[in-house]
């Protein structure tokens, strides 16, 4: 189960960052193929992309990239030059950058109809307060664990703020276990209720994204994390179910 202090430092890591990484945009254009990020959970400049994705509702292939990992480290340094992170790759484009601020100029200037927002311009004060973020998760979702490799990518229902499913992908990132991130962002008032207390009240979601309403329609309720992957075909809410099954599914050392 998640400890205490984990939730505890998870919450305090978005409390930080201003909660920055919830709310999604509806009105954004959606790339015909799928982003792709080299990443590293817990470093504070891959934060801030994946906080933008959230806003602009894009969907990426997240390919972890933790000290000492072997699977993805030598190949961005042999695509990109250098292992440094994040590294964005576009294939409708052929644009491939790093830098976070590039990037993030570039995901509103291609996909977020041009206009980068003021804080978004603020680059030294984001980097700062990720960077804070990253303090209190000290070293989670850094450094590679032993675990197998799945055949299909998994599918992870996320959003960057959320204290519940940023365990999730901190394992992911160690297990180097690559992943398509379908964005969840909340576009709707109703959204910010817990989903205990949206069905306790009896108020369904009205959500206008895609990958909410796909979630809806296939478990018949949406809630974050949710992970579901093709190779077994199991889909899971929670994020202590999630991580069980991830370290008992792939884990190597379990």
């Amino acid at each position: 189960m998640t400890s205490t202090a984990n939730l505890f430092t998870s919450t305090l890591a978005s409390t930080i960052r201003g909660w920055s990484g919830i709310r999604a945009r509806t009105d954004t254009a959606r790339p015909l193929a799928m982003l792709q990020l080299y990443d590293i959970e817990n470093c504070p400049f891959c934060r801030i992309v994946r906080e933008v994705l959230t806003e602009l509702d894009l969907d990426a292939e997240i390919y972890p990239c933790p000290k000492k990992g072997e699977r993805f480290r030598p190949e961005l340094a042999e695509r990109g030059g250098k292992a440094q992170f994040p590294y964005l790759v576009d294939p409708n484009t052929g644009e491939e950058m790093y830098e976070s601020m590039a990037i993030i100029e570039y995901l509103y200037q291609t996909y977020g109809g041009g206009d980068v927002p003021l804080r978004w311009r603020l680059g030294a004060l984001q980097k700062f307060s990720s960077s804070l973020a990253s303090g209190v998760r000290i070293s989670r979702g850094m450094t590679a664990l032993p675990a197998s490799e799945p055949e299909e990518l998994l599918e992870l229902y996320s959003f960057e703020g959320s204290p519940f499913a940023r365990p999730v992908r901190e394992l992911l990132c160690q297990m180097e276990i690559p992943y398509i991130l379908r964005s969840c962002g909340r576009s709707e008032t109703n959204e910010w209720l817990p989903p205990k207390l949206r069905d306790a009240l009896n108020i369904e979601p009205n959500s206008q994204l895609p990958n909410r309403l796909a979630l809806l329609e296939k478990e018949g309720k949406q809630g974050i994390p949710y992970l579901y992957d093709p190779n077994t075909d199991e889909g899971l809410f929670e994020s202590d179910d999630i991580i069980e099954y991830l370290k008992s599914q792939y884990g190597v050392n379990h």
